[in-house]
């Protein structure tokens, strides 16, 4: 989700990649901010989208199903879900400032016009320029930390998306809106001031070689695989992992990487916590209010 993407196959594309058995359509928390509406979104039924045929929801002009399944579905949540006594400082999950702030469909950010003050562009290989290519500092420091020990074990990953502002967002989202409706935009793209981007503690990884970005298949791809496996060294979580959009808000995206800290994204790790809501013990948000 970047300002300036990689060329993405079209939506119609992708349905007949869908037809010929690639996985469960998905909603996406992230795509880049200049892709016009979609036809598919413009035509979705009202209510909740079928596992078959589902346009991206917050970020525009991404593609996501679930991949075919390497892994069972979670059959529980774990016993205990907050976060470890091990675990400190506290963080505020209500300050944008905060590296545990919670924002989904039922959290918006306050104010919703928040700008991080800190906002810089790490020593990475970008895939994007303006302010797609910015972090918050703590970020932006954990991010250089976590591509230089890919990098050293022959894994390239780029920075594919990382900050958006509020007037970015709210572009994005008038232009669904009058496209294709409100119904069908809240499918599409997240509304102003309920991106995880806008606190520039979250980014989009690409892989060095290019291949799916944003799309179902980067789950596969060497950057997504070892994301996966090690990320939470370096202070960040898959932040919409699989089989959990029922909570999240949003399907899974092997791209969507968030800063909570080591200490928090290892606890998570340890304990097989997947998302943010289970860990800190919030509601689901699985749609707006």
């Amino acid at each position: 989700m970047a300002n300036n993407p990689q060329p993405m196959p079209s939506r119609r594309a992708f349905a007949s990649l869908l037809t010929a058995g690639a996985g469960m359509a998905a909603l996406a928390a992230c795509a880049p901010d200049n892709t016009a509406p979609s036809p598919v979104a413009a035509n979705a039924a009202s209510g909740v989208p079928s596992a078959s045929e589902t346009p991206s929801a917050a970020t525009p002009g991404a593609t996501a199903t679930e991949p075919a399944p390497v892994e069972p579905a979670p059959s529980a949540e774990p016993s205990s879900t907050a976060p470890s006594s091990s675990v400190a400082p506290q963080h505020s999950l209500t300050d944008p400032t905060s590296p545990w702030v919670v924002v989904n469909k039922h959290r918006p950010l306050a104010p919703q016009d928040f700008v991080p003050a800190d906002l810089v562009q790490p020593n990475i290989q970008l895939a994007v320029s303006g302010e797609a290519a910015l972090l918050n500092s703590t970020t932006a420091a954990a991010a250089e930390k976590m591509f230089g020990a890919a990098a050293s074990e022959g894994i390239i990953m780029t920075l594919a998306s990382g900050y958006r502002s509020y007037s970015t967002q709210v572009a994005t989202y008038n232009g669904y809106v009058a496209s294709t409706g409100q119904a069908a935009a809240d499918r599409a793209s997240a509304r102003p001031g309920h991106s995880e981007h806008q606190t520039g503690w979250s980014f989009d990884i690409g892989d060095g070689g290019g291949a799916c970005s944003f799309q179902p298949c980067f789950a596969e791809q060497p950057a997504a695989v070892w994301a996966k496996a090690n990320a939470h060294k370096f202070g960040f979580v898959v932040r919409y992992p699989w089989m959990f959009h029922d909570t999240t808000g949003y399907f899974y995206e092997s791209w969507h990487l968030r800063y909570i800290g080591v200490e928090a994204a290892t606890d998570m790790a340890t304990r097989g916590i997947a998302t943010l809501e289970e860990y800190f013990g919030l509601e689901a948000a699985p749609d707006y209010l």
